[in-house]
């Protein structure tokens, strides 16, 4: 009967925190422990906040820190997002233009000698190809440059 009563009283008492100490010491290292370092060239000591509040909550300064972090991380995020879209677009237009090498067959003009030569539609596509690969250039470099 004793050893409850004392058990319960036990259980009733608030729960105190201990001091804890920041030892900074000459080195520049930092310390913490129940004691201070007799080393230490400064000593801090605190008291944690024990209460639900300071277990789990957070003061409002710290609420907008996590806010302005989270745009931040969403803005970084949206960055790289575009520049990978700017370099698949780049490879996509290295590889139309590469393809495109080859003529078609619409792009030969017989001649005389019985032989053929390319047309001006085959060099309007080659230009086609290579502005298309030098625009996805730009476009990557912009995205890399967050313009």
């Amino acid at each position: 009967m004793l050893a409850a009563f004392i058990a319960a009283l036990l259980a009733l008492t608030p729960v105190s925190a201990q001091v804890v100490y920041k030892s900074t010491l000459p080195d520049g290292r930092v310390v913490y422990g129940d004691k201070p370092d007799p080393a230490a060239v400064k000593v801090e000591e605190s008291i944690p906040d024990t209460s639900r509040r300071g277990l789990g909550g957070s003061t409002p300064r710290e609420a907008e820190a996590l806010q302005q972090m989270e745009k931040a991380r969403a803005a970084r995020e949206s960055a790289d997002a575009r520049v990978q879209a700017a370099y698949r677009a780049l490879q996509e237009a290295e590889a139309a233009r590469d393809g495109g090498k080859e003529p078609l067959p619409s792009e030969r003009i017989g001649t005389a000698g019985g032989g053929s030569r390319l047309n001006e539609s085959y060099e309007a596509r080659q230009r086609q190809l290579d502005a298309a690969v030098e625009k996805a250039r730009r476009d990557l470099e912009a995205a890399r440059s967050g313009k």
